[in-house]
């Protein structure tokens, strides 16, 4: 045993749970804390330029490696109050990040101190677990638990609000004595495997849809190859994107009414059978459930159990790790196979493949200003199948989602349920800050870039270089869109006279993104011509590699284009002309400009 202080023991049991990196901006409550990380000099910090990005980041850190957890850490009061969305962010996605706030002294809580807020209380609905400790031999056992929660179950965000004389007392503690928590994950047995096979062995045209669930696993490979010994085609959900390569035989699309293809919606209409793994059929995905259910049945797999029948009820719901089920899955699938008893889906599996060659939408675009369409396709040339794209929500994400080809997972990082503006930015500098090789590509709408644009100035300071592509049109686009359904576009347009471009920036675009990344210590590039593509490309990579800083490509797009997509699955609008037509497929494609 050993006299400490809280709060270096706290540091102890981070180090000791495995936390190599920290986000977060100092202030008066948590400077012990800080106090404690500078003694140590074991974890990295990387100060944020706003507390809600330093969350935001620590989501990045997570979602880029398996067994990550991202640490953020702020201040009383409106420090802690500004991480909610990351908090909320990571808990929508089941990301587990760590929030560790400061707070006023206990004799000053319930008193109205200055910076003095219930931030347990606020953070408790958008949290695992959230406490603030009153005693300070709890602090080490309060994190020990932390971890445990975050691992366990279905993964999700922990905050742990520290006052700050519980911070500075000292405590007797033993690291030596201190081991992590194992976590507990809800295991498949054969008996549920082999009712849910019997099933999938019952339907004529099957389909796995693969959720987020399966790279938080990492449980990847094990996905592949069920689908491949099965040979039943894979839709994998938003969250679920890169568990199998895009070009993949069985993988078959992403169906919904925005970041989905033509040929996955198409697919999952055909289907009689879905085999839930990992998801929680959120409803961009599934649209109107009597749309998407019409003439199915389905198995749902999910780590949770009340998220088991509770957008609809299965016909068979298991509970267990995804990685846990389709190990046993994939057991009994082999020996079925081995004994001839699996069925032959080899035909309809051809049929999606037919669907995924003809049902494209259509990107070469020539135009200047330029369509986005034309933008990823030119990303799909320059960029490799390694690479990582992270970005939020908007037409930019859709588009993106519609367009660009993701191989591996954690290659696509996207915040799915609470999509918050702002995210994309410091979410790549926290990807950035994870691993230091990876190719990185965020995409970015002008107003996502605009929120937490000040966090370019992070990725100066702590040399967090990756690519940051911008579609500019001057539009809130998502909502511009949104609005034609209101008959009106009213308070969307970002455009403005500004006085200091004329001559050297797009006049009426408004922001001068280049300059704003310039001043911010960061490279920028503006492209306006389609042949300018593949040279600013290369340029940002050979900019980016010199200077070890973020480099924007920004993209001066057509002020409006609308993007595909509809109200449900079955009525999709393609506002823009197809590449093929495939006159049998069941999605109806109006076209309307």
């Amino acid at each position: 045993m050993a006299r400490m202080r809280a709060i270096d023991a706290a540091v102890l049991v981070l180090e000791k749970e495995g936390v190599s990196c920290a986000f977060g901006v100092p202030g008066a409550a948590i400077n012990p804390f800080y106090s404690a990380l500078k003694a140590r000099g074991t974890v990295r910090h990387v100060l944020a330029r706003h507390v809600e990005a330093a969350s935001h980041m620590a989501e990045g850190f997570t979602r880029a490696k398996a067994g990550n957890i991202g640490l953020c850490i702020g201040t009383s009061g409106p420090a802690g109050t500004d991480m909610i969305t990351g908090l909320y962010s990571a808990s929508a996605d089941s990301i587990p990040i760590l929030c560790i706030t400061g707070q006023a002294p206990r004799a000053r809580l319930n008193k109205e101190d200055f910076q003095a807020v219930d931030i347990a209380a606020i953070a408790a609905p958008v949290t695992k677990w959230a406490v603030t400790v009153m005693e300070p031999y709890l602090v080490p056992m309060a994190l020990q638990k932390a971890f445990h929660l975050m691992r366990s179950s279905r993964p999700g965000p922990v905050l742990i609000d520290l006052p700050v004389d519980v911070q500075l007392a000292e405590i007797e503690f033993d690291i030596e004595a201190y081991e992590p928590m194992t976590p507990f994950k809800p295991a498949m047995t054969r008996g549920q495997a082999e009712k849910a096979l019997a099933m999938l062995n019952e339907a004529e045209k099957p389909l796995i849809v693969a959720g987020g669930g399966i790279i938080n696993a990492d449980a990847s490979d094990l996905l592949i190859e069920f689908a491949e010994i099965t040979g039943v085609p894979v839709i994998p959900t938003l969250m679920g994107w890169g568990a199998i390569p895009d070009d993949h035989r069985l993988m078959a699309g992403m169906c919904g009414l925005q970041t989905s293809h033509r040929y996955g919606n198409a697919t999952m209409l055909a289907a009689d059978f879905v085999f839930g793994i990992g998801n929680r059929w959120a409803n961009r995905h599934t649209g109107s459930i009597d749309v998407y259910t019409k003439g199915k049945k389905f198995v749902h797999v999910d780590i949770e159990p009340t998220q088991i029948g509770r957008v609809f009820a299965p016909d068979l719901g298991v509970v267990s790790d995804a990685g846990a089920a389709l190990k046993m899955l994939l057991d009994v699938a082999t020996e079925w196979k081995t004994a001839g008893r699996l069925r032959d889906w080899s035909g309809w599996a051809k049929e999606c493949q037919a669907r995924k060659k003809t049902m494209k939408r259509k990107t070469h675009f020539d135009q200047v200003p330029l369509k986005p369409q034309r933008i990823y396709e030119e990303m799909n040339k320059a960029f490799g199948r390694d690479t990582t794209y992270v970005t939020t929500i908007g037409l930019s994400q859709i588009a993106g989602a519609q367009f660009l080809h993701v191989y591996k997972p954690r290659n696509w990082i996207n915040c799915g349920q609470a999509g918050p503006l702002g995210w994309t930015l410091p979410a790549a500098l926290g990807v950035r800050a994870a691993d230091p090789d990876r190719d990185i590509v965020a995409l970015s709408g002008d107003y996502d870039f605009q929120f937490m644009i000040e966090e370019l100035a992070v990725g100066a300071q702590h040399r967090l270089p990756y690519i940051h592509v911008v579609v500019n049109n001057a539009y809130l686009g998502l909502i511009r869109q949104a609005q034609r359904g209101f008959g009106m576009e009213f308070e969307v347009d970002l455009a403005f006279e500004n006085i200091n471009t004329v001559g050297h920036a797009e006049v009426g675009y408004g922001v001068d993104h280049v300059a704003v990344a310039e001043a911010m210590g960061c490279k920028a590039i503006r492209v306006r011509r389609p042949e300018e593509f593949a040279g600013a490309f290369e340029e940002a990579r050979r900019l980016m590699q010199e200077h070890q800083v973020p480099v924007v490509v920004e993209f001066i797009l057509e002020r409006v284009t609308n993007i595909s997509m509809g109200t449900e699955i079955d009525n999709i609008t393609e506002f823009e002309e197809l590449a093929e037509k495939h006159e049998d497929a069941p999605t109806a494609i109006v076209m309307l400009d």
